[in-house]
C-alpha cells in the first residue's frame, strides 16, 4: 500500500486526497518480509507463558487505528461528536508520542481537543512563579479557553502584555471565575489596559468572582476600573499602594459593593489552585524540558573566553531561576492582608462603614442621604471613557 495516498469516503463516493502527507511508518524488525500480507511487528503484543515460551497476540483494530490517528493528529479536522472516552484515549496516545512537545504541532493539536472537550482538557491552570514556562509556551496557553481558574502570580506580565487581550476575550468570558495576577509589576495603567475592552464593549470576564491583584503598584484610584466586573465577590489588594482606612472602605462599598474581611480568605492562599485536566502531565513535561540545559555547541576560542569573562551564561540562569520580587515574609503578609468580599452570613467581614459624623465633616449632603440604604449594594458606576481608553480599544 502507498503510505502517501489517502482516500476519503464522503456521501457514498470515494475520493483521493493528495495534499496530506502522513507520518512516516515506524521502523519494523530487521528481518526481510517475503509475504506482504503479514502484519507489522508493531501490531502484535509479545508476552511469555508460564513455561517461558514466547507468545504473541494481535492488537485490536481499535488500538491500531488509535495509533494511526495519534501519529497524524495534525491532519484531523475535528473531534466534535466523539465520546469522551475516545477523546481521552486519543489524547493519551498523542501525549505518549510526545507530539505536544513539538511547538509547530502542539498549538493546533491542543486547539483540536479544546474545541471538542473543553474543560476536560484543562479546567484549571496554575503557573505561579513559573514565568519561563509561561513565556515559552504562550501559544499553547492561549488554546486553553475553558479555564475556570487561572493563576499567573509572579509571571512578570507588566503593564502591556500580549496575554491581556486573551484574558479579556469572549472565549474566557463564560467560564473564568478565578484570576490571580498578583506580583506582576502591574500599575494603574496595566489594570486600565486589562479592563479597557470590558469597560467599553461590555464583553469579557462576566463570570469572574475572585480577583487577586496583590503585590502590585496599584493605587486606590485604580479601583474604578474594576466596576466592569458584574459578579466580583472577593478581591485581594494586599501589599499594594492601597491603605486600609475609612476612605478605602467607603470607596469599596460605593464602587464594588465589597466590605473588608477581618480574616484572610481561603481562596487567596493559592493552595486550592492546581493544574487539573488531561493536559496536566503535558504542562509538567513542558516545564521539565525547559529546565534541561541543551548541550552547548562547539564555539570558537574567543567566543568561549568572552562568555567566561562576562559571565553571560550564569547571568541567564540566575534570571530564569529567580523568583519575582514580591513579599514572601509570613509576618509581613499577615500585617498587610487586605481582603474584601461581598457581605453575607457566611463570612466574618467588617460591615462598619464611616459614621454619619465623618460624613457630615466631609460636607457631603448626598452621602448623608445614601447612608440610609447601605444595607443593599449600590449599582456599579459606569465611568466616562477618555481619549486614552479609545486608543486602547483601537489596539485590541
Amino acid at each position: 500500500m502507498d503510505s502517501n495516498t489517502v482516500y476519503v469516503r464522503e456521501n457514498g463516493s470515494l475520493r483521493r486526497v493528495s495534499d496530506i502527507v502522513l507520518a512516516p511508518p515506524r521502523q519494523v524488525s530487521s528481518c526481510r518480509r517475503t509475504n506482504p500480507f503479514v502484519p507489522k511487528k508493531e501490531h502484535f503484543i509479545f508476552t511469555y507463558n508460564a513455561e517461558g515460551s514466547l507468545r504473541y497476540t494481535t492488537k485490536s483494530l481499535f488500538d491500531i487505528t488509535l495509533l494511526f490517528v495519534a501519529d497524524n493528529i495534525q491532519h484531523v479536522d475535528s473531534l466534535v461528536g466523539f465520546p469522551e472516552q475516545i477523546g481521552d484515549r486519543v489524547f493519551a496516545a498523542v501525549e505518549e508520542n510526545r507530539v505536544f512537545m513539538n511547538p509547530d504541532v502542539s498549538p493546533k493539536a491542543l486547539q483540536l481537543f479544546n474545541d471538542a472537550y473543553g474543560e476536560m482538557v484543562l479546567g484549571s491552570l496554575c503557573l505561579r512563579n513559573r514565568f519561563p514556562l509561561f513565556h515559552e509556551r504562550m501559544d499553547e496557553m492561549k488554546t486553553f479557553h475553558n479555564l475556570k481558574c487561572l493563576d499567573l502570580f509572579g509571571c512578570r506580565l507588566g503593564d502591556d502584555h500580549e496575554i491581556f487581550p486573551h484574558l479579556s476575550s469572549s472565549s474566557l468570558a463564560s467560564c473564568l471565575k478565578q484570576l490571580f495576577i498578583g506580583g506582576n509589576s502591574l500599575s494603574d495603567v496595566g489594570l486600565q489596559r486589562l479592563t479597557a475592552p470590558i469597560r467599553m464593549l461590555k464583553k469579557g470576564l462576566q463570570q469572574l468572582q475572585f480577583l487577586d491583584v496583590s503585590h502590585n503598584s496599584i493605587s486606590q484610584r485604580a479601583l474604578r476600573y474594576l466596576t466592569c466586573l458584574p459578579k466580583l465577590e472577593k478581591l485581594d489588594v494586599s501589599c499594594t499602594s492601597v491603605k486600609l482606612g475609612a476612605g478605602l472602605k467607603s470607596s469599596m462599598w460605593n464602587l464594588l459593593g465589597l466590605v473588608h474581611s477581618e480574616e484572610a480568605l481561603d481562596v487567596f492562599d493559592h493552595s486550592r489552585c492546581k493544574t487539573e485536566g488531561w493536559a496536566e502531565q503535558v504542562v509538567n513535561q513542558w516545564e521539565v524540558s525547559g529546565t534541561q540545559v541543551p548541550k552547548q555547541k562547539k564555539l570558537e576560542e574567543s567566543r568561549i573566553s568572552a562568555l567566561r569573562f562576562f559571565g553571560r551564561q550564569r547571568f541567564v540562569r540566575e534570571v530564569l531561576n529567580a523568583a519575582p520580587a514580591v513579599c514572601e515574609s509570613t509576618a509581613q503578609t499577615t500585617e498587610e492582608t487586605l481582603h474584601f468580599c461581598k457581605p453575607d452570613h457566611g463570612t466574618s467581614a467588617t460591615r462598619t462603614l464611616p459614621s454619619n459624623q465623618e460624613v457630615e465633616r466631609r460636607g457631603s449632603g448626598k452621602r448623608r442621604r445614601e447612608s440610609c440604604d447601605r444595607l443593599s449594594p449600590p449599582t456599579k458606576l459606569s465611568p466616562a471613557f477618555t481619549e486614552e481608553d479609545l486608543d486602547l480599544l483601537n489596539c485590541y
